[in-house]
């Protein structure tokens, strides 16, 4: 049996929500620098490839455990095809087709499939009214945020947009999927490099025959950094806060991140790069808030 999580979350928890949604929302920063130079499924080879050597030479430096069990390793197979391998390539395949906002939207509905996968397979993360009005809202704060029309792309590349759905079930199924890995008492930096080795022997092959690296030019010192940054900061460090967010409060308020990751890449635009921040993203941000604290629900049980 699964371990009970807690159904709100503490200021801890809600801090490192939010530092991986920063984590994450820059990963949009160096994958378009990135892209300068490598093509996408090899730059998704070695985001997940990177984080995992980085991962596996800090293991050995503190001298960590790391299982030996096939059994375990398999579920980390499990992970590193469904959180990793799938949603990566079918992100990165939908974008050469649709809009990055529209993609976006589109991902945000991660929580939602999380709440009925989580409320049907998970006897503590049970569905609830609270739960589907908070995921609406943050949904429609997303909308908002990133602009209505962004949905005019709708009903134009019906297989890029079902591939960016499919890739949010993914995620909604390896969140709920990776509460087995509490029982097993790993820590989060072990189940972060299991997952990401794995996921790297999964997309090495497919990038070497999708994009094939090896007939590109040398890629220059702005592209290598990037890559060094999407693998170290948002993946090998934003999955270790994954793993511990997982563990503290459940699938469905972990995959509340998606709602986040946008309002993080805005904010990041208008503090380094010189963007405006507009109405409709201020009110967009405010239905995100609000549907966190729905999510949360501490604030209105307060005050009833």
């Amino acid at each position: 049996m699964y371990a009970p999580v807690s159904s709100h979350m503490n200021f801890h928890v809600w801090a490192m929500l939010v530092v991986l949604s920063i984590l994450w929302g820059t990963s949009f920063i160096f994958t378009e620098i990135a892209l300068e130079d490598f093509r996408p499924l090899t730059i998704a080879t070695l985001r997940v490839s990177g984080a995992a050597s980085a991962l596996w030479i800090y293991l050995l430096i503190i001298g960590a455990e790391i299982p030996r069990s096939l059994s375990i390793w398999g579920a980390f197979l499990i992970m590193g095809i469904v959180n990793n391998a799938i949603p990566f390539a079918a992100i990165m395949f939908a974008q050469t087709l649709i809009s990055a906002s529209l993609a976006s939207i589109l991902n945000s509905t991660a929580p939602l499939f999380t709440v009925v996968l989580a409320g049907i397979l998970l006897s503590d993360e049970r569905i609830t009214t609270s739960r589907i009005f908070a995921v609406i809202l943050g949904f429609i704060g997303v909308v908002v945020m990133i602009g209505p029309p962004a949905l005019l792309g709708i009903g134009a590349d019906v297989l890029a947009q079902c591939a960016v759905l499919g890739a949010s079930v993914s995620y909604a199924f390896s969140a709920v999927f990776a509460r087995r890995f509490k029982a097993m008492g790993l820590q989060p930096s072990v189940l972060a490099v299991g997952m990401l080795t794995m996921s790297s022997l999964c997309l090495a092959p497919v990038a070497i025959f999708f994009d094939r690296p090896f007939t590109l030019n040398a890629p220059g010192i702005s592209a290598i950094a990037a890559a060094a940054g999407v693998a170290l900061l948002s993946t090998a460090l934003a999955y270790i806060l994954y793993f511990r967010i997982l563990a503290a409060a459940g699938a469905t308020n972990l995959l509340l991140v998606t709602f986040l990751i946008p309002v993080s890449a805005i904010l990041l635009g208008v503090n380094f790069l010189g963007e405006s921040l507009s109405l409709s993203q201020i009110v967009g941000m405010f239905l995100i808030g609000l549907g966190l604290a729905v999510m949360d629900g501490r604030i209105f049980k307060r005050r009833s």
